[in-house]
């Protein structure tokens, strides 16, 4: 059981934008946020958005949080008194431009459904493009790839000294370095301390739909990532591909094939 999930209601979001090749010009970057519609954490819904290429700051966020939030209210038949969102894909150099406008999204979501409505809100980035890297000290304490084993926290000596991050390897190697997720909070109105969020975050890693092993990024990330990785495939426009040459006009907006309402409620990018 995982008691933050159950004690209240309380939706997890993940969220990724997916960007064009490096040069590319045309084609646009995409945005998905998906979130969490029961207690256990295993049904997800899926909200996408296209925007302009290269833009980081997922522009249309407020309008896919209320999608969602209505669906959890519709799922549940209650309102999210807690939200947890995890974001994907933002470097250091971003953090105060995600913390503004990102957070703030969230909350003039919540404000467009009801004037009052003020659930707490925990933004949680999670980083996999950083040169961290742990092995055991003794060999015999690892497992058989000679990774530290799974569910290895690091939050002292090599994290920030007074902001909240911790390194967290959630998964057991098979093949060579095993790489941890970096997980930095920019924003907690849930008061987790560290043990809290860390071991709630190693547990979700168990949760993931596709294996039945622990995962390397907490699951509603990872999926935020599959969405937005499945989204260029229905495209209407073939130039979108990234195996087709670009021309001009092929990163046209409208060419985009939403998601049908049918599918909203299920997991159709798994």
């Amino acid at each position: 059981m995982l008691p933050f999930l159950t004690q209240k209601p309380t939706i997890l979001l993940g969220a990724d934008v997916s960007h064009p090749a490096p040069g590319d010009t045309v084609r646009p970057s995409i945005a998905a946020l998906v979130g969490s519609m029961d207690a256990k954490a295993s049904r997800y819904a899926a909200s996408v958005r296209v925007q302009s290429g290269r833009t980081e700051n997922m522009v249309a966020l407020t309008d896919m949080v209320v999608e969602l939030l209505k669906t959890f209210f519709q799922t549940c038949g209650k309102k999210p008194d807690r939200i947890l969102f995890y974001r994907d894909g933002v470097s250091e150099g971003q953090f105060a431009m995600v913390l503004e406008t990102e957070v703030g999204a969230i909350k003039a979501a919540c404000k467009r459904l009801e004037a009052t409505y003020n659930p707490s809100v925990t933004f949680v980035v999670v980083q996999k493009r950083h040169h961290a890297r742990f092995f055991p000290i003794n060999p015999h304490e690892g497992d058989r790839s000679g990774n530290c084993p799974s569910g290895l926290v690091v939050d002292t000596g090599i994290v920030h000294p007074f902001e909240f991050d911790f390194y967290l390897q959630s998964h057991a190697g098979l093949l060579g370095t095993s790489r941890p997720s970096h997980y930095c909070v920019l924003h907690d109105e849930n008061k987790f301390t560290s043990d809290e969020l860390q071991d709630f975050t190693f547990k979700m890693c168990h949760l993931f739909a596709r294996c039945t092993r622990t995962v390397s990024m907490v699951p509603p990330a990872y999926y935020a990532h599959m969405v937005a990785a499945r989204a260029r495939f229905h495209s209407r426009n073939e130039h979108w591909s990234d195996n087709e040459s670009t021309e001009s006009g092929a990163g046209d907006m409208g060419s985009y094939g939403t998601v049908p309402p049918s599918l909203g409620k299920v997991m159709w990018f798994m």
